[in-house]
């Protein structure tokens, strides 16, 4: 193939990129995504996706196909290109078939930054670096890259986040990690946002964090939101949004056992509502105590559960957090 077949196959495709990324700027604005803070628009139509997943792997049968934005074949490349841009999470990271790392499906992306109100001179922790798009939609919406700062336990993600923010033309503080520590070093955060799953709030991040300071964080399968009073003590309610994420790897995470479900309803089972509330009471109510709960109180939505931390205690609550049900959370 010669240089001018090569500029006119690359010129294409930066053409692709362009027109995808302006279609799912769009998309995102149709969901309302950024409804409560429209500035994160621009922060999309900006940072170029592309940058990021310079290969994913899509769900194929029998397991997964990469797709490689280098490959010698255009048709490849245009997939590859077109997946970028779809609004959809994508694998980045596989090790013996189990996904390590993704890239967050980006309507999801753009309501959890749009949740997390940050203002003009935040400083934001990031905990999970992933690809590093967030990091640099953060880095371009704040316009200082110091103001940011993202952190992940393995070095490997950390380096290609590294990669691919310099890519971009951002710089944020990229620090490898145990994320469930925080990064004191680059304390007090006035935001944090939490990229994998919780099953407890992690007590040094509300000691890096300034007063009234706000953590948006995958919790069960939900989002929490807690605003933070002090290094002892956080409270605030979930979001009405379903989240899954991968679970926070690090000091003190175990994993739980999936619920037996025998004798549950499938009408029950079926009902994310009903799922969400069986894994934010696992460890203190069984199924079917949760089932009678949920049926009492008319199928209660996310938005009724908080979560509050004081001191060395942690629990989940429905409607008020004094009660009448409330749940500890492991410590």
């Amino acid at each position: 193939m010669g240089a001018h077949a090569l500029d006119e196959s690359d010129k294409d495709l930066a053409d692709l990129a362009a027109s995808a990324r302006a279609e799912l700027v769009r998309e995102i604005e149709a969901a309302g995504a950024w409804a409560d803070d429209p500035v994160w628009r621009e922060a999309f139509a900006a940072v170029p996706r592309h940058l990021f997943v310079p290969y994913y792997y899509v769900g194929v049968v029998g397991g997964y196909e990469r797709r490689w934005g280098e490959s010698p074949d255009p048709r490849t490349r245009e997939k590859w290109m077109r997946g970028a841009y779809a609004d959809a999470p994508l694998a980045t990271r596989l090790r013996d078939g189990e996904l390590l790392s993704s890239s967050s499906q980006p309507s999801l992306m753009a309501m959890m930054l749009a949740e997390l109100r940050v203002e003009d001179g935040d400083r934001v922790l990031e905990i999970g670096a992933g690809t590093g798009y967030n990091a640099a939609l953060l880095a371009h919406r704040l316009g200082d890259d110091g103001l940011v700062t993202t952190v992940d336990l393995e070095p490997e993600i950390t380096e290609s986040a590294r990669r691919h923010l310099e890519a971009a033309g951002h710089h944020p503080a990229v620090v490898t990690g145990d994320g469930a520590r925080g990064v004191p070093e680059r304390a007090p955060f006035d935001r944090i946002i939490v990229t994998c799953a919780l099953n407890s709030v992690p007590r040094a991040w509300l000691a890096q964090c300034s007063p009234g300071a706000r953590i948006l964080a995958p919790f069960a399968t939900g989002l929490i939101v807690l605003t933070v009073r002090d290094a002892g003590r956080a409270e605030g309610r979930f979001l009405h949004t379903p989240a899954y994420f991968v679970p926070l790897r690090g000091a003190g995470r175990p994993d739980r056992e999936p619920d037996d479900l025998a004798g549950i309803p499938r009408r029950a089972k079926e009902q994310e509502r009903f799922r969400f509330l069986l894994s934010l009471t696992r460890g203190t109510l069984g199924p079917q105590e949760a089932l009678d709960l949920w049926e009492r109180e008319d199928q209660p939505p996310r938005e009724r559960y908080g979560i509050t931390v004081s001191g060395e205690r942690e629990w989940a609550w429905l409607d008020d957090p004094e009660g009448p049900y409330v749940w500890p959370l492991p410590v």
